[in-house]
């Protein structure tokens, strides 16, 4: 009995434990998923751009392939050092090459929030710009419309990849409760998890932010 009701105890634990440790197995050349599943593959009819969600054809030189997770943030918290050092990496060539972690971005803005912290900036920060993005100093306040979408991507990298979180914990748990998931996101979450072999759990079940 007592073994029964250890064992229905520590299922709850054991199921989350199962959703999260599910990590990128398939992919490890970052510039051949860029190229190939990325531009090639997921986004090969089109799409529209992640923060400003303005449509595109095709890639053009005017979009880049960005990553919610910022590499510069993984460099540093694998200490493998620069991005041509740590290419060579096995561990950061993995992780650089989850497509749950990569959107299509325009190039001017992954220009600058590429090395910047998520955060709510209140009065702090400037005007938004026409995509509602705000911006100050180190860090980088996205449209309200993707918050939740960045704060459960982070999840997943947090706890699939043991890494640090790219900004405030309050404020992922924040975004994430104020913007659930949409149809958007919910369908490029599949597409993803098709190529991939892997789902975000944090996007079929929220909740589970609340547990990191």
């Amino acid at each position: 009995m007592k073994a029964l009701l250890y064992f229905l105890i520590a299922l709850p634990v054991l199921a989350f434990s199962s959703l999260v440790t599910g990590e990128n197995t398939r992919f490890s050349d970052p510039e051949s998923v860029v190229k190939n599943q990325f531009w090639g593959n997921l986004y090969a009819d089109g799409g529209s751009t992640f923060f400003c969600n303005e449509p595109f054809s095709n890639k053009g030189f005017l979009l880049t392939d960005g990553y919610i997770y910022p590499l510069s943030q993984v460099r540093s918290a694998l200490d493998c050092g620069t991005s041509s050092q740590c290419i060579k990496d096995d561990r950061y060539r993995q992780i650089a090459s989850d497509l749950h972690n990569i959107v299509p971005v325009s190039s001017r803005i992954e220009m600058s929030r590429r090395h910047s912290r998520y955060e709510e900036l209140g009065s702090t920060g400037g005007a938004p710009d026409e995509c509602g993005i705000r911006e100050s100093a180190q860090f980088f306040e996205p449209p309200a419309g993707v918050k939740g979408d960045i704060a459960r991507t982070v999840a997943y990298m947090v706890s699939t990849y043991n890494l640090p979180w790219a900004g405030a914990h309050r404020v992922f748990l924040g975004w994430n409760q104020m913007d659930p998931p949409d149809d958007r996101e919910l369908t490029r979450h599949q597409l993803v998890s098709d190529i991939q072999g892997n789902e975000n759990p944090f996007v079929l079940d929220p909740s589970l932010v609340e547990q990191l």
